[in-house]
């Protein structure tokens, strides 16, 4: 976890203090927060990914109606079935999915607008039929295991893929990239150009739910952070601990954006829960040397 390093714990001034200062995001209405803590209590396997990344752009859009969603994924759902009815393999059930999702309903990577909040917003992807790595690999597997396939996401560094099928013929596929299959080759060059070593290809892991999860809403952060909009970007690290709050990860960016918005007593909390779910030794060595360094209560 080298985000993190105890250099990421300091008060970090050269975050833009002013952009904290603005007019507070309006909070999250009481049946969004329960969705959130639900979702957060839920066991790994019940979490429906579709479902689940819905739930949280339903949070910056109250009042969207998700049933002109859940038509969409329904329809995508009876056309997949259909397409893909005789599909056995991995390859052919990736190709049923390459003809549905891209051919027929278009979806494909918003490389043009990689940047635009948009590409992470399940409600916005399925209105505008462009995403991120991570948002169309979540439809993808969603749409899969609608069928009873065999799906998973793939944590690669500096990108997102899928895994269809299981361990007799498993089939990787770039849903940014059209569906276009990946193979062991390319993927060991992705994971050289990311500091790999070519023979990493082994370590690529299929994610949990609840981490693609995590995966999304840090997208959607680390872009707040990087246009200066601080307070969203905490906003979202607090979204993070109540789906994922065994991830230390969410805790400690979450007190690091609360010191630089003066938060003292909401940073020690965060940082409390950081020493609370990771047995981490030098992690939380460096935590509680944060610890000691805050003001007293």
């Amino acid at each position: 976890m080298q985000a993190l390093a105890g250099s990421k714990v300091a008060i970090d001034r050269r975050c833009r203090v002013a952009e904290f200062r603005s007019t507070p995001a309006p909070p999250i209405c009481g049946d969004m927060k329960e969705d959130l803590n639900r979702l957060g209590l839920m066991e790994e396997e019940d979490i429906l990914l579709d479902q689940a990344a819905l739930t949280l752009a339903l949070i910056d859009q109250p009042g969207t109606d998700l049933s002109l969603c859940d038509d969409l994924l329904d329809a995508i759902e009876t056309r997949l079935d259909l397409v893909g009815r005789d599909a056995e393999t991995s390859a052919e059930r990736a190709d049923a999915m390459s003809a549905v999702l891209v051919g027929e309903f278009g979806f494909e990577g918003g490389a043009d607008t990689y940047d635009d909040p948009a590409n992470a917003d399940l409600i916005r992807v399925l209105v505008r039929r462009r995403g991120l790595p991570v948002s169309l690999s979540i439809l993808w597997v969603a749409m899969a295991r609608r069928l009873g396939w065999a799906a998973h996401v793939l944590d690669v560094p500096g990108h997102v893929l899928v895994l269809i099928g299981g361990e007799a013929d498993p089939v990787i596929v770039d849903p940014f990239a059209g569906g276009e299959r990946v193979d062991a080759d390319r993927l060991a060059a992705m994971l050289e150009a990311f500091g790999g070593t070519g023979r990493a290809v082994t370590r690529v892991a299929a994610m949990p739910n609840r981490a693609v999860l995590v995966r999304l809403l840090q997208n959607q952060a680390s872009r707040a952070e990087q246009a200066g909009k601080g307070r969203r970007a905490l906003e979202l690290y607090e979204r993070m601990t109540a789906v994922a709050p065994a991830y230390a990860h969410a805790w400690w960016e979450k007190a690091r954006l609360e010191l630089v918005d003066d938060r003292v007593e909401a940073a020690r909390s965060s940082l409390s829960s950081v020493l609370e779910v990771t047995r981490d030794a030098g992690l939380r060595e460096r935590v509680a040397s944060m610890l000691h360094t805050l003001p007293p209560a």
